[in-house]
């Protein structure tokens, strides 16, 4: 008799967005006039840059040929954009890496989750709190969670993030052997200078802990003292694994290309103390279970790094920056308390009067025809808030802020 991964039975019944299109097609269905306006889900709306469509158009072109055609490519990714990431991503921030510490896949979406499976199973995770379900519901599919207790899982470590600490989590109090850190952090937009990440690196490297570093918002970047990566500290190419995604900044969520990059001076130990470096163990799985992304979507990614590519891209991220900041001004206006929308397209407001983030979703949803995100959906810390993203249109984000405006006044 075949039996099931009972792991996947301890998941919710449905993933977080899941849940809130199921909700959002409810009122739909009993409100077929409404017009809905999604703050929610994290998707672009902005067409791909002209450099992106052009380079695309060359490589299907090229793939139609007998001498162009790309059948499957090296699983790392192709040497043409690898060593663009080098020569663009890292170096000029002073950062040196090998081009085959650099393995280009589907998304950073996809990396996160599977990255877990280099360590055994019962190794300690700790999350900063809210956090991306990603992170924890990949580590449930393992066994590596344990139960979920009153919104928690058991052996998961909390890491808070709140208005009292300003969103900047304490050190774990006791040994966490690997960590979870976002940021710009997705779901509150908050960031982190280098001095506090410098003491992430540290307590990594006291701990013989690994810290999986997820950097996929870091182009909505202006302050100039946040750090990019993590490997602008010193040590964390020791200690850190770091991911990047194109979904964001090149509005890739539907042509599917990001990076992970894995140092080779990282290492994690077997029961007899044996030193094992990841990076092999990285590549031979992606070998195993990974036939790399498109070339089409690889030459896309490579576009955005020429002069055309880096203005065009930088001219759609400050399209999105110009939503969060005029969400920003507007809510706190209405009298809300909200973070993030500085450094990061998503906005992480507190809910008024103690209403629960599900409860401020249908009010909100019922009240103005705007979608937002439940906070507790991202983690126990997250109760009492909801996110909203900058990834809308113009238009759509001034017409959601009057509906805003309107509803919030006349409750």
């Amino acid at each position: 008799m075949a039996l099931i991964n009972d792991h996947f039975l301890k998941l919710p019944a449905n993933y977080l967005f899941a849940d809130i299109a199921k909700k959002v097609n409810i009122f739909r269905v009993t409100h077929p006039n409404s017009d809905i306006i999604s703050l929610g889900i994290g998707d672009v709306t902005q067409p791909l840059c002209p450099v992106v469509v052009e380079a695309l158009q060359r490589a299907a072109a090229e793939m139609g040929t007998a001498d162009g055609f790309h059948g499957y490519g090296p699983e790392q990714g192709y040497d043409f954009l690898r060593e663009a990431i080098l020569k663009n991503d890292f170096l000029p921030r002073g950062i040196h890496l090998d081009i085959d510490e650099i393995f280009v896949s589907d998304g950073a979406k996809t990396d996160t989750g599977n990255i877990q499976e280099l360590i055994r199973w019962d190794n300690s995770i700790g999350v900063t709190d809210p956090i991306y379900p990603v992170y924890i519901d990949s580590n449930v599919m393992i066994g590596r969670a344990g139960v979920q207790q009153q919104g928690r899982w058991s052996n998961v470590i909390y890491l808070p993030c709140t208005a009292e600490n300003n969103f900047i989590p304490r050190l774990p109090d006791r040994r966490v052997d690997v960590i979870y850190l976002c940021y710009p952090n997705n779901p509150t937009g908050t960031v982190v200078t280098k001095q506090e990440l410098r003491k992430w690196v540290n307590y990594a490297l006291k701990n013989d802990a690994i810290i999986f570093f997820d950097a996929a918002y870091q182009a909505f970047i202006t302050a100039p003292d946040i750090p990019h990566s993590i490997y602008e500290i010193r040590g964390a190419r020791k200690c850190a694994i770091e991911f990047h995604s194109y979904s964001k900044t090149a509005g890739f969520t539907g042509v599917r290309c990001g990076y992970t990059v894995v140092p080779k001076d990282l290492t994690a130990a077997t029961l007899t103390g044996e030193r094992i470096p990841l990076n092999p163990l990285w590549l031979r799985r992606q070998s195993t279970k990974f036939n790399g992304a498109s070339y089409l979507s690889q030459r896309a990614a490579e576009a955005i790094y020429t002069p055309e590519g880096r203005l065009q891209v930088q001219q759609t991220i400050d399209y999105y920056m110009h939503n969060a900041h005029r969400l920003l001004d507007g809510l706190r206006g209405m009298g809300y308390e909200v973070y993030g929308g500085e450094n990061a397209p998503y906005l992480w407001m507190k809910t008024p009067r103690g209403t629960t983030s599900w409860q401020f979703f249908e009010e909100m949803l019922y009240g103005a025809n705007v979608v937002c995100t439940p906070g507790v959906g991202f983690g126990p810390s997250g109760e009492g808030y909801v996110r909203l993203t900058a990834f809308g249109t113009h238009e759509h984000t001034e017409e959601a802020l009057d509906r805003l405006q309107r509803w919030t006044f006349n409750r």
